[in-house]
């Protein structure tokens, strides 16, 4: 590619030496910038970064040269060469992986680079977190680079978010229902939820609503403990037992089954909690709005001394399923049926 037509193009990767970056993008807003720093934990996040730097020099220069150097396993030098101008001068993305794990040598000139990057390079750093090359992202920052963060995504309102934001990249649409379901089923792991999205996309057309998210995902949220605690909120005590059974009969344990029924109820009392203060409390309580306006619903039956008889149950069962008592499962379902007992009719 010619030198002149490389220069005109140089302004459009932004964040270069001494701008003001924003700090700690999402993994979709990163765009092309001298160096970008992808930084965090959530390693599907991380992952589609990086991506996106790489497609996005590829959409600008079919032809450009990617090299991968793995931090670990750094030598003296390597950075050097793989950002040294080529003869031909063209554009080149070089993937630095592993940062957490570098060795002195990288962090010794990685550190260096950053603060005088090369022309027609975008060097893209992956830490995965941790304080070893803590002084390379120092740097990083202080020149003003584009940051990239990927926290690992724990809280239920943060992965239904997270469906949600899947679906509109793929131009569908979930109910509220449907999204809360799928957490419940497959969300201890981004990466899964993720390829559930996916699959529902493929096999799937129009809404995505409950029915079709429990067709495909039902055993697996039935073997939860969320379906249970429904069931218990709503005062249905048959359905909640014969669903806890079933969850017994497929082999979970009795204490996730408790910790879904005091997370089911610790909703409750949050929203109980901030009743009459306007949605501005209700939104500090970080939970998805379809939590808040389920809980608003469900507290028109039940009394503050209902609520904390039904939390002083879940606690009692919660010590019997760790040792105190002989009969674990028993002492589920007695809290299940005194959850169900205590909604007013």
């Amino acid at each position: 590619m010619p030198a002149s037509t490389s220069a005109a193009r140089r302004p459009a990767r932004g964040g270069g030496r001494g701008s003001s970056a924003p700090a700690g993008l999402a993994w979709d807003e990163v765009g092309l910038a001298p160096v970008v720093l992808v930084t965090g934990p959530e390693e599907l996040l991380a992952e589609r970064a990086v991506d996106r730097v790489v497609g996005l020099a590829r959409e600008r220069d079919a032809q450009v040269e990617v090299t991968r150097v793995d931090g670990a396993a750094y030598g003296a030098g390597e950075l050097t060469l793989a950002t040294s101008p080529s003869l031909f001068a063209e554009d080149r993305v070089v993937v630095v992986e592993n940062v957490e794990k570098a060795t002195d040598d990288l962090i010794l000139e990685a550190t260096a680079y950053v603060a005088a990057p090369q022309e027609d390079v975008v060097l893209v750093l992956r830490h995965g977190g941790g304080q070893r090359g803590k002084r390379l992202l120092d740097a990083v920052r202080a020149a003003g680079h584009p940051v990239a963060t990927c926290e690992t995504i724990k809280r239920d309102a943060d992965k239904a978010s997270f469906v949600t934001q899947e679906l509109r990249r793929a131009g569908r649409r979930m109910e509220a229902r449907a999204v809360r379901s799928l957490v419940d089923a497959v969300g201890s792991d981004l990466r899964e939820l993720a390829a559930a999205c996916s699959q529902l996309v493929a096999d799937t057309t129009g809404v995505i609503s409950v029915e079709v998210v429990e067709r495909y995902y039902g055993g697996r949220i039935e073997a939860t403990g969320f379906r249970v605690a429904d069931a218990a909120v709503d005062g249905n005590a048959g359905e909640a037992v014969a669903l806890l059974r079933h969850a017994f009969a497929t082999g979970v344990d009795p204490v996730p089954l408790v910790a879904a029924l005091a997370a089911r109820l610790r909703v409750l009392a949050k929203v109980s909690a901030v009743r009459g203060r306007g949605p501005g409390a209700e939104r500090d309580l970080g939970l998805a709005p379809w939590q808040v306006d389920r809980s608003r619903k469900e507290l028109s039956r039940w009394t503050p001394e209902a609520l904390a008889a039904a939390i002083t149950a879940v606690a009692q069962a919660d010590a019997e399923v760790k040792g105190a008592s002989r009969d674990p499962r028993f002492a589920v379902e007695r809290a299940v049926l005194r959850i169900a007992a205590a909604v007013r009719r």
